[in-house]
């Protein structure tokens, strides 16, 4: 995070005119899992996943030893 200083002259509404103020950074809020930006990026992942997960699965290997003599 970048060091901001924590007093700022911003406007006052009751003076109508700027005053030295306290100031303070927001801090980001949890995200709730509902919202469609969430959900678009967990079907996404769960589609990536799927499609990586099927070209991993290799067919058996045959290593049984044949019955058959020349």
């Amino acid at each position: 995070m970048v060091n901001v200083p924590k007093n700022r002259k911003t406007y006052c509404r009751k003076c109508g005119s700027h005053q030295s103020c306290k100031v303070s950074q927001y801090k980001k809020s949890k995200e709730s899992p509902f919202a469609q930006g969430r959900r678009r990026y967990d079907m996404k992942q769960i589609w990536v996943w799927w499609i990586n997960k099927a070209n991993f699965q290799k067919e058996s290997k045959d290593n049984k030893k044949s019955g058959f003599k020349a």
